[in-house]
């Protein structure tokens, strides 16, 4: 699998550690910040970027809370990006909403939970169906 991962200064020790965690997991890693972004909306659109033009699988992106980083993604028509802070959002994010991406918080979650965050995200496959009315209203809006 093919992961985007990016971050703004406040992420990167974060995203440097989830970069290590990944490559010893065989993903390939699609790393858009080898040096911090000054500002979230630089790093979420870089790696929301390598998502939609089809390089990427999913992806992860890391700022100070994740909220800046999820809210600058999911402007960009077509992405859908959530913040996520524990692995049951990882999972149902990815199951229920088709997140292509999710974001998170260096400065709310540590080491151990973004991991745990990151493989529960990863290892979920979008379920389709009834919850592709939900991702197909997103898609009208402007």
């Amino acid at each position: 699998m093919r992961v985007a991962i990016g971050s703004d200064k406040n992420g990167f020790e974060l995203k440097e550690h989830i970069k290590r965690y990944l490559l010893a997991h065989d993903y390939q890693v699609i790393d858009v910040s080898e040096k911090p972004a000054e500002d979230f909306v630089d790093s979420s659109l870089a790696v929301t970027k390598e998502v939609l033009a089809g390089n990427a699988d999913k992806a992860v992106m890391f700022d100070e809370y994740g909220v800046g980083s999820a809210m600058a993604s999911s402007k960009v028509k077509g992405m859908v990006t959530a913040n996520v802070v524990e692995e049951n959002t990882a999972h149902m994010t990815a199951e229920h909403n088709g997140a292509k991406a999710i974001a998170i918080g260096s400065g709310v979650v540590g080491e151990k939970l973004a991991e745990n965050i990151v493989q529960y995200y990863l290892d979920t496959a979008y379920a389709g169906g009834r919850h592709q009315v939900r991702l197909d209203m997103l898609e009208k809006m402007i």
